[in-house]
């Protein structure tokens, strides 16, 4: 009989927690799969990582090299080859440690090497300051390194999985920033190399820290359902199991309960509470061949009645990253709806594996061995990817982030020839033209659907035939194609044709505009327009000359305020005023006179200035213990902040001469400091009262507090009160932190 098989955590079990016993996993697993000459490279790769990052650990307290044998079990999981599990439990050597590159190829292979090196090149890529530009450079960089063996690209997958899996340790704003990052990146890359296996658990687990309130609820509802859902499903597998042995068709049947994030999506949006959504499982049928997917959907459906709309054939037209599957929802005996998968034993490893499954088993002794997409046919969405003309990097950013919507519908339709094509939901003809060839879309002068004639603004429809129709005396695109079409590739193949066909017209309109906003801002183009400053924009939007920036104004891929605003950034750098003490001394008002001592005026010592009133910044509310700097202020003397102070970190270069080192004196430990803090919190009732009572019980008197809740029922309490030091200041935030539903807690 089939069984329930609950969503698997691929990785690690949690009883697993030495090194050794890691390493015996490790070592067991590949034993399945991997030759037994392949098991002292693997010793070798612990043994060095082990040996380089003895002493260091994680943010958890465990050794590191937890962290690099984790990610090799998920990669074991996946049956990847000996190459990539060395490389993964190798991928932080060279950037922690003083193992070099060149060291790695010496003691394993050429290969290991380039995989350790393509991963050390992925993880330090935050380098620019800017957050579209930072996300589109990590991702151009990790397309190119998929380009060149998408074993980089596993590696870093399972890398970040295993990430996940340790956010408790983090704050709750890293806990957001990378859960986020791995719903908009990295799941959405996993899926598209069809690796479910990372994708569902990576799904999971930014639910966990992205909603955890919602999370939580929805583990508890589901394991309140546990047996009844387990007795049911157990009841539908022994009736099909029975069909299918009538029929002589030999099958696996097996019950799977659907991730948590596949719910929840579900809940939001059909606006649906877990009590109205029957279907939380699925029914698995694995098969020999496609003959038999067929003959037993044929069964399913005169044993159960199928629910209308909710068949998909992924067999006959394959998903882009290769998935194959039968889907169809039935109606149980007892009423209930239900889906059953159909596939054959072949489909199913994809569907697990995806593109890892090159890896995971082998022929004739060897693994197949694919390393370079151009072997991949699955892998044609990457090349896209990489030859799309984009000028910067939020354009870049957007194309991605539309062609990885998973959100988005997909629609079927054939060509003259019986083709597939696989189009966004509400795609048009243009669409559809541009997806065959740039020049058929740049040609197209209409359209025929099923052999009529049709506008080219139609709603493609599953099962249409499409024809373009095309002429050599076409003047191109038309530029309201844009608003129609639907697919990244179409809008991005239009765009670069008005680039390079109007580059000329597009350069004059371009520095016209950028010129009139100059003069509007009453800034000197003989300043702005040197070479050193040019230089730097053409770095920034990835051009090569002046001209380049103006067709990009010309066409609308750049505001002509951010090209001034960076040649302007640029001319006040290389032309700051140097302000002396003196210029500074002569600012400050008559009634603060400066005299060249050092000593401590209330509870700070400035250096240089006495007689000088000192105030403290309520931007940051600084308390002894903290890293002060002083800044003078015309009319009002010094104001104290902390080093860490928004105001400070964003003050112009040319306001830095006003910076004066000041210093904590002894006697401060009598004094109170005024500060506030933000306290973020899921709402319930009596939370505040929590709060006022421990600051009570502890001396603390409450000065003002402000609070406000969200409709999620996340809220933020700004709570103002007198401390004595950071220290006493840590305590209080700590005994708060602890209350429950407290989530985070900031300084003000």
């Amino acid at each position: 009989m089939g069984k329930v098989e609950e969503r698997e955590l691929i990785g690690t079990p949690k009883e697993y927690t030495s090194k050794e016993d890691l390493f015996a996993l490790l070592s067991n697993g590949v034993k399945e799969y991997l030759s037994n000459d392949d098991l002292p490279i693997l010793k070798k790769a612990y043994e060095t990582a082990d040996k380089l990052h003895e002493g260091q650990k994680r943010r958890s307290g465990e050794e590191y090299i937890i962290h690099p044998l984790c990610v090799a079990i998920i990669l074991a999981n996946l049956r990847m080859d000996i190459d990539t599990i060395v490389a993964a439990i190798l991928h932080d050597t060279v950037e922690d440690t003083n193992y070099t590159i060149e060291e790695v190829k010496k003691d394993f292979s050429e290969h290991v090497a380039l995989l350790v090196d393509g991963v050390t090149k992925l993880t330090k890529l935050n380098l620019v300051n800017d957050k579209v530009e930072r996300q589109a450079e990590n991702l151009r960089h990790m397309f190119l390194s998929m380009s060149k063996d998408i074993r980089v690209i596993i590696i870093k997958l399972a890398d970040r999985l295993h990430n996940l899996r340790t956010l408790e340790y983090q704050t709750r704003e890293k806990q957001e920033e990378k859960s986020l990052e791995t719903l908009e990146i990295y799941s959405p890359i996993a899926n598209r190399l069809g690796i479910s296996k990372i994708k569902t658990n990576m799904d999971d687990l930014s639910l966990r820290y992205l909603k955890p309130k919602e999370y939580h609820e929805l583990v508890k509802s589901i394991k309140l359902r546990k047996e009844t859902r387990e007795a049911l499903i157990n009841e539908l597998i022994k009736e099909v199991e029975e069909r299918l042995k009538n029929a002589q068709i030999e099958a696996e049947v097996y019950g799977r309960v659907k991730n948590l994030f596949s719910i929840y999506k579900k809940i939001i949006n059909k606006h649906k509470t877990i009590d109205q959504i029957y279907d939380l499982f699925a029914i698995r049928i694995l098969v020999k061949d496609v003959k038999d997917c067929y003959a037993t959907l044929g069964i399913i459906h005169e044993y159960y009645k199928p629910i209308p709309g909710r068949f998909k054939d992924y067999i006959a037209m394959p998903k882009q990253n290769n998935y194959q599957s039968l889907h169809t929802t039935v109606l149980s005996k007892k009423g209930i709806p239900f889906e059953i998968q159909i596939r054959t034993y072949d489909m199913h490893r994809v569907a697990e594996y995806g593109v890892a499954a090159h890896w995971a088993y082998k022929e004739n002794g060897n693994s197949s061995g694919v390393k370079n997409i151009a072997e991949l046919e699955e892998m044609n969405w990457l090349k896209d990817i990489l030859n799309a003309e984009t000028e910067n990097s939020k354009e870049f950013l957007n194309y991605v982030k539309d062609d990885f919507d998973l959100l988005k519908s997909k629609v079927y339709c054939f060509t003259p020839e019986g083709d597939v094509v696989t189009l966004p939901q509400d795609a048009t003809p243009v669409d559809f033209a541009y997806m065959i060839h740039s020049a058929v879309g740049n040609k197209m002068i209409g359209a025929k659907v099923n052999g009529v004639l049709v506008p080219i603004d139609y709603k493609i429809k599953n099962g249409d035939q499409i024809n373009i129709l095309t002429s050599g005396n076409s003047q191109g695109p038309s530029r309201d194609w844009l608003k129609i079409v639907k697919s990244p590739q179409a809008k991005n193949k239009i765009q670069h044709w008005f680039k390079k066909e109007r580059r000329e017209e597009n350069i004059s309109i371009g520095r016209d505009i950028f010129e009139k906003y100059c003069k509007s801002k009453k800034y000197n183009l003989d300043d702005l327009l040197k070479p050193e400053y040019i230089k730097e924009a053409l770095k920034k939007y990835t051009c090569q000359e002046l001209d380049d920036l103006y067709a990009m104004i010309g066409h609308g891929g750049l505001k002509e305020s951010q090209l001034a605003s960076k040649l302007k950034e640029e001319y006040d750098k290389a032309n700051v005023k140097e302000i002396t003490d003196n210029d500074i001394l002569a600012s400050i008002s008559s009634n603060d006179k400066a005299k060249i001592k050092n000593t401590s005026i209330g509870g700070v010592q400035v250096k240089g200035i006495e007689d000088l009133a000192v105030h403290y910044a309520k931007c940051c509310s600084p308390v002894p213990g903290d890293e002060i700097i002083g800044y003078v202020t015309r009319g009002r003397g010094i104001t104290v902040h902390r080093t860490d102070c928004i105001n400070i970190i964003n003050l112009p270069e040319n306001e830095k001469g006003r910076l004066f080192d000041v210093t904590w004196q002894n006697e401060s430990e009598n004094k109170s400091y005024y500060v506030t803090i933000n306290v973020f919190v899921n709402n319930r009732k009596g939370i505040l009262a929590d709060i006022s009572k421990t600051l009570t019980e502890n001396n603390i008197e409450i000065r003002s507090i402000e609070s406000r809740v969200s409709k999620d029922e996340k809220g933020t309490l700004i709570i103002g009160f007198e401390t004595k030091s950071k220290e006493e200041l840590n305590k209080i935030i700590t005994k708060i932190r602890s209350i429950e539903n407290v989530i985070d807690i900031e300084r003000g």
